[in-house]
């Protein structure tokens, strides 16, 4: 994989330039993109001409070749949202994200591969450890072009567990930050109270560059020796759920992030959280249901079966039912806070296993949709493995806001973690 972060200094000093590193990503694109199936759409001639120009490498971003998830609004490539009736739609305008990207002198040098309307009809992508495998979803081409080494960083988004599970499938680091700390002005919404944009690069100190870079904000975790976090252990209601290779992944991370110095505690998951976990999906397909109108409405026969039935069943849900899931979900925040004071985040898994034998299923979301109904900073953690050798995802979730402190912490459990493999 090419760590963003290392590419930047390099470029910064003088060594690379982004042409250079622009070629790197060409040749492993043409190498392994007719397995892998990354794009959806690519024009690495337009790329190549924006490297050229000296503007970039003085960017946050040095000019580093980003990939964007299909869901997001641009202007020179055409926009489908993972569909076969939005094929071809060129927007008028860039989405939010997709100009802070080019503001801080990153070249977005194509679109990646979406599942439908960001659910969970799979896309052609194929998982780079094993092409037999799910890349995850949704954002499963954003996760498998940074695994491949086709590009440093790539944009996804997370509405259950899109950015966090196909990280942890696909063995990158994965950032789903606080809600709207990335904003989704111009990205397809599926539910306005769920969807976040987040970040994929190599390790954990790769993605907090590139999310420093683009927001310009103090996330950067490269440049001082991470404080030891405390650390509640947190196994849900559903931990058995989790493979044993899984369980083990976790119970492995607790024992060497306390053996590099970290306090870690066990803590249970109280009833109000089990609820909102319930909560979620009623607030997601309510808001579903009416932000994919035009497409249910107009398209609805032409939509993959799973998505159909959703919409369809969530036809049925009435303001009253929603209402009480939002304030359920009111309640859990507060629980959530009161839970974590005096501690700086939560592990868990990032998925139930390791990426699934299939390519017609994205793996379930069951150990992501909790935290992104809260709002709250998590991360993959990269690094650990499953006995058939296929990457195996821990995640750590932060309080909300404190973004700097999650990445801080995931890289301080990264760390012990290569301290303890080596």
């Amino acid at each position: 994989m090419l760590s963003a972060l290392d590419l930047a200094r390099r470029i910064e000093a003088g060594e690379l330039t982004p042409a250079a590193v622009l070629d790197k990503c060409a040749e492993v694109i043409a190498a392994r993109e007719e397995e892998i199936g990354a794009f959806i759409a690519l024009d690495l001639d337009a790329a190549h001409r924006r490297a050229q120009d000296p503007a970039v490498a003085a960017g946050p971003l040095r000019g580093l070749p980003v990939g964007m998830k299909d869901i997001l609004d641009t202007v020179d490539f055409p926009t489908g949202y993972g569909t076969t009736f939005h094929h071809g739609h060129r927007p008028v305008s860039d989405a939010a994200l997709v100009s802070m990207v080019r503001r801080a002198g990153g070249i977005i040098v194509g679109k990646t591969v979406t599942t439908e309307l960001a659910h969970l009809r799979p896309g052609k992508t194929r998982n780079p450890h094993n092409p037999a495998h799910t890349p995850g979803g949704s954002s499963s081409g954003s996760a498998a072009a940074v695994a491949a080494g086709m590009l440093p960083v790539s944009v996804g988004s997370q509405t259950g567990g899109s950015v966090i599970r196909p990280a942890a499938y696909c063995g990158v680091a994965g950032f789903k930050p606080s809600y709207k700390l990335l904003p989704t002005v111009g990205m397809k919404c599926f539910s306005w109270h769920l969807d976040t944009a987040g970040l994929f690069a190599a390790g954990v100190a790769d993605v907090a560059f590139a999310a420093s870079a683009i927001t310009a904000r103090d996330l950067r975790v490269d440049q001082s020796t991470p404080a030891a976090p405390k650390i509640l252990l947190m196994r849900t209601h559903i931990w058995d759920q989790a493979s044993d290779d899984m369980r083990g992944a976790v119970e492995k991370t607790a024992r060497a992030a306390e053996a590099a110095g970290a306090k870690v505690s066990d803590v249970d998951m109280p009833q109000i959280l089990q609820d909102a976990w319930d909560a979620h999906g009623t607030v997601q397909d309510y808001e579903a249901y009416r932000a994919l109108a035009w497409e249910y409405d107009n398209h609805r026969d032409e939509l993959g079966p799973l998505l159909r039935g959703l919409l369809d069943a969530a036809a049925g849900i009435d303001a009253d039912t929603y209402d009480a899931a939002r304030r359920i979900t009111k309640r859990a925040r507060q629980a959530l806070s009161d839970l974590m004071n005096g501690a700086d985040v939560i592990l868990t898994p990032s998925a139930p296993s390791a990426a699934p034998y299939s390519i017609a299923s994205t793996g379930p979301a069951i150990f992501n949709r909790l935290w992104t109904l809260m709002g709250t900073p998590c991360v993959n953690i990269p690094g650990l493995r499953d006995e058939a050798g296929l990457p195996l995802g821990v995640q750590v979730v932060g309080r909300f806001g404190q973004d700097r402190g999650a990445l801080e912490a995931a890289h301080f459990v990264e760390l012990a973690l290569a301290r303890l493999n080596a």
